[in-house]
């Protein structure tokens, strides 16, 4: 299954009963709005609202770390899912939140996950229609009798003990989707405290790189060639990040759109990295694209 949906998809199929379609929302550094007001002003039909901050580890200091097996389990039922439901995640136009949902439900063995391309601005360009009720973040009684059952694939993640080992290797690909300025260390990160910069021989492919004017993917050649000029290879493993594990699943969800299979998030991210005391910690461009 390719990991987006066109809004033209999504319309000749959206009376499907089976289908889940998920706002999975969440406002990133910077943006000043309230996605659970906006759901409940305008929704796809039919659709429940997915909070990231809810589907993350309570228990953490950093932000929106993965959730243990059993909080995923749970909170994915109450939302009506189970190992055999389409489901089509999107969001209000930033293009990190919905593409982090796809990422949880692959990383926790849910398969038939898609990503609305554009989302709902492209949604609503195209003619589709909405809904608005107001929204809650709760299950209900009754959409907590689906029967999932989470199938974990921690490979397609990485951790804090993984990046030590891994930075500045030339075999593996780190891709870093924050902004040049912060992965260069000239622009302040958005978070108090954090030096910016980038971890050792890694190279920067802003996640906005990835998209047209209007926030959805470039066609797939264009793509393709976006990764391949940043170092992207068939047999290199690429480690994404960014600043909290958000729009690195923007460069996972695009290498996927690519066909490449051989990635995996580094989930604490820059969030992490900058606040360990003694990591190495770089400066300037980083790795140079490829002529």
């Amino acid at each position: 299954m390719h990991p987006l949906i066109s809004p033209a998809q999504l319309l000749d199929g959206l009376s499907l009963p089976s289908l889940v379609i998920l706002d999975a929302t969440l406002a990133l550094p910077g943006e000043n709005f309230d996605p659970v007001q906006r759901f409940a002003q305008a929704r796809i039909p039919g659709a429940r609202y997915f909070d990231i901050e809810l589907f993350s580890d309570p228990e953490s200091t950093l932000p929106h770390m993965i959730p243990s097996q059993a909080r995923f389990e749970r909170l994915a039922r109450g939302l009506g899912i189970d190992a055999d439901s389409p489901i089509i995640f999107y969001d209000q136009g930033n293009a990190a939140s919905a593409a982090r949902a796809w990422w949880l439900a692959g990383l926790f063995g849910l398969d038939r996950v898609q990503v609305l391309d554009g989302g709902l601005p492209a949604w609503l360009r195209a003619g589709g229609p909405v809904q608005a009720e107001t929204a809650t973040k709760e299950a209900s009684p009754a959409d907590t009798t689906a029967a999932f059952r989470t199938a974990p694939r921690f490979g397609r993640v990485r951790g804090l003990g993984d990046m030590k080992n891994l930075v500045g290797r030339d075999d593996v690909l780190i891709l870093d989707a924050r902004s040049r300025g912060r992965f260069e260390g000239t622009a302040a990160e958005p978070r108090a405290g954090l030096p910016s910069g980038h971890m050792p021989g890694a190279a920067s492919l802003p996640y906005g790189d990835l998209l047209d004017e209007n926030r959805a993917f470039l066609p797939g050649p264009a793509l393709r060639e976006r990764f391949i000029r940043t170092g992207v290879a068939d047999d290199r493993p690429v480690i994404t990040t960014c600043g909290s594990g958000l729009s690195a699943s923007v460069l996972s969800l695009g290498l996927a759109a690519c066909g490449w299979t051989s990635h995996a998030l580094y989930d604490g991210s820059w969030a992490e990295w900058a606040s360990t005391p003694g990591v190495p910690i770089e400066t300037g461009p980083g790795r140079s694209e490829m002529a």
